[in-house]
């Protein structure tokens, strides 16, 4: 899908990184609760969010999407104990890379999701779109 032509994007497309047993429960909660978040979310799953690539998370935004976001399980993993810690050090070479391409690291999010998180997946969402529609259209998108 190609990226929005102008500066003013109404409907910015967001993909999220979820953890199949943390967050990827509260998000289909989100879902069956029929609370609004944008309907330009996209998922994919994952089993634990520190085994994400930093260039995997860049990949996406150069492919079309306005905005990532890394639902990660936070102290809940039930994979590493330290896996918060590596998630945020993902998510930080993730935002180096972009920056020396000059895409804005503010493109980039994470937070922790729980299984029973579905208002603040929810907040974060419509959060995450607004801020992406103050950025404007992503001109790295091929």
């Amino acid at each position: 899908m190609a990226p929005a032509a102008d500066a003013g994007v109404t409907n910015p497309r967001i993909l999220v990184f979820s953890t199949i047993n943390i967050s990827d429960p509260g998000i289909d909660l989100a879902g069956s609760r029929h609370l609004e978040y944008p309907a330009s979310v996209q998922t994919m799953a994952v089993p634990c969010s520190s085994g994400l690539k930093p260039a995997w998370l860049v990949y996406a935004l150069d492919k079309g999407f306005d905005g990532v976001f890394v639902a990660s399980d936070g102290e809940e993993c039930s994979y590493l104990p330290d896996c918060a810690e590596r998630t945020a050090k993902i998510i930080s070479q993730a935002q180096e890379m972009m920056a020396a391409r000059n895409i804005s690291p503010s493109r980039l999010k994470m937070a922790a999701v729980c299984s029973v998180c579905a208002e603040p997946f929810a907040n974060y969402m419509r959060e995450f779109a607004e801020t992406l529609k103050a950025l404007g259209a992503n001109t790295s998108a091929a």
